[in-house]
């Protein structure tokens, strides 16, 4: 990937992004983004009489202040059919993607829960006169990025400049007086602006390129990552019941995925746990059905266990040999908790025959700290379990957003085999070639971010971050004591969305 080509691609989407939200009317266009526009009560977009349903109420609910409570747009599945209301004001043309009585902020990748008080980051309409509301959110990073920095003979050793990204888009709306429908899709170039081959990640591992394992390298997401429709239908407003299909998409396992969780969506990395917790989000066939009653939800699915192979751009054959099921509960405003465990048909390519049960567990908080301020974490658990053996990861993650200024850090603990990391290869390094041990890496992420520029309610951020890793004692002698890893980066993303935004771009003010 050549430099002139990646800085072709990036003030290209930047050009189109600034440029995406003049002379709007109805239904996006082509060259065009949607803006949101917000009716007030008694005008179009107003709950009717018929809608037997009616918006949860919000207003007894801790959280945010009322420029707060929408703070911020990321994930892929916001609703936008139906008033909420938030601080005692009504929200017209906002729900969840798989419900009408649950906020947008609520959707996480896939059938999953964030947080309600989750910031938001993307453009968004008000329903067109056919009732369809559509969504675009997405982020991309032109980073430079130079991984074991400090061991000039480290393994691992490598520097890249590349651009990961990711586009999602959203269509929804209502059907009859308790049925929602979405179409939802989910692009990268990826393999364009990083390679088929991926980018540089100390102790990453998982998926293969030209037949090999890829070591000490994040594999590149398909050119088509997510293509679902889901419908759901709210028997109250306490009860809903749902289905969710995907070719390709993301069965009811593990949190949110790391890509859309606002815990890490300043930090252009994937989680070196990525394949123990949420490596499930990119699958060629899924089926999922759930059940929520009230804070609590619960949902299982059938999917293909084996990951997308080493061609990007083709759309993998459909199997429905796996099964997962997960628990989800939201007992705040401020909190998410959810349960899972997934039964992988030979889920890796580099590990032929060899079944997998993965179990994880996360707890997700957000919340707000004052117009356009905000923090945000998750802690995450996974396991993977074969032949009788298995091994453990750890994820801590936070950001705290104020105003311009971001500042996050990421905490892992992961265990590795000598298999996963091929370091059988390396038995002159004093280890028998039939090594079969377990090795612990902590890793530790600490950056921060400055919003350089905003127009358009899109925004341009300049970030650095510096990586610092302590392998087990065995590893020390392939990578060194402590390999340090660092980038800078720019970020083009829509910008946190707020409430007042909101009235401003629908042309009301709050009373």
């Amino acid at each position: 990937m050549s430099k002139r080509l990646i800085y072709a691609f990036v003030l290209l989407t930047y050009s189109l992004a600034f440029g995406q939200h003049q002379h709007h009317e109805g239904a996006p266009g082509v060259g065009k983004t949607p803006t949101m526009t917000m009716p007030m009560k008694g005008q179009s977009g107003a709950k009717t009489k018929n809608d037997t349903t009616k918006p949860m109420d919000h207003s007894g609910h801790e959280g945010m202040h009322m420029d707060e409570s929408m703070a911020g747009m990321h994930e892929l599945n916001y609703g936008l059919t139906m008033d909420t209301t938030m601080s005692g004001k009504s929200m017209p043309g906002m729900t969840h993607s798989l419900s009408r009585n649950l906020p947008m902020n609520r959707n996480g990748s896939g059938t999953s829960w964030h947080p309600d008080n989750t910031p938001m980051y993307a453009y968004m309409t008000h329903p067109t006169q056919k009732g369809w509301s559509y969504m675009l959110h997405y982020a991309i990073y032109l980073r430079y990025t130079s991984q074991n920095a400090t061991n000039a003979n480290g393994r691992g050793r490598a520097q890249q400049l590349g651009a990961p990204n990711w586009f999602m888009g959203m269509a929804q709306r209502k059907v009859g007086q308790r049925g929602l429908f979405q179409v939802r899709a989910m692009l990268s170039l990826d393999p364009l602006t990083v390679g088929n081959g991926g980018y540089p990640l100390l102790f990453q591992t998982g998926e293969t390129y030209k037949g090999q394992p890829l070591i000490d390298k994040q594999h590149p997401h398909d050119l088509v990552s997510e293509l679902s429709v889901s419908y759901s239908h709210a028997f109250s407003k306490d009860i809903d019941l749902f289905g969710y299909v995907g070719y390709p998409g993301e069965p009811a396992l593990g949190p949110p995925a790391f890509m859309h969780r606002i815990s890490s969506f300043n930090n252009p990395d994937a989680p070196l746990s990525h394949h123990w917790q949420d490596a499930s989000h990119i699958l060629f066939g899924v089926a999922t059905v759930g059940f929520r009653y009230k804070w609590a939800k619960i949902e299982g699915s059938t999917f293909k266990g084996r990951e997308p192979d080493e061609n990007r751009y083709n759309f993998d054959k459909p199997k429905f040999d796996s099964y997962s099921y997960r628990l989800s509960i939201n007992p705040s405003p401020s909190l998410a908790f959810q349960f899972s465990q997934g039964f992988l048909t030979d889920p890796e390519e580099a590990h032929p025959g060899e079944n997998v049960t993965r179990t994880t567990a996360s707890v997700l908080h957000s919340k707000g700290l004052g117009p356009a301020s905000y923090v945000t974490s998750a802690l995450v658990w996974g396991r993977n379990s074969h032949d009788g053996t298995g091994e453990n990861s750890f994820l801590a993650e936070s950001s705290v957003q104020v105003d311009r200024f971001a500042f996050y850090g990421r905490y892992e603990n992961v265990r590795k085999s000598a298999q996963e990391l091929s370091i059988t290869f390396y038995d002159n390094q004093g280890l028998p070639p039939d090594y079969t041990g377990v090795f612990a890496i902590n890793n530790l992420t600490l950056g921060m971010n400055y919003r350089l520029a905003q127009r358009r309610n899109t925004d341009l951020t300049l970030g650095a971050q510096l990586t610092g890793a302590k392998p087990d004692r065995i590893l020390q002698r392939l990578y060194g004591n402590t390999p340090i890893s660092g980038q800078i980066y720019l970020r083009l993303s829509p910008s946190l969305m707020t409430m007042n935004k909101m009235h401003r771009m629908s042309g009301h003010h709050s009373n």
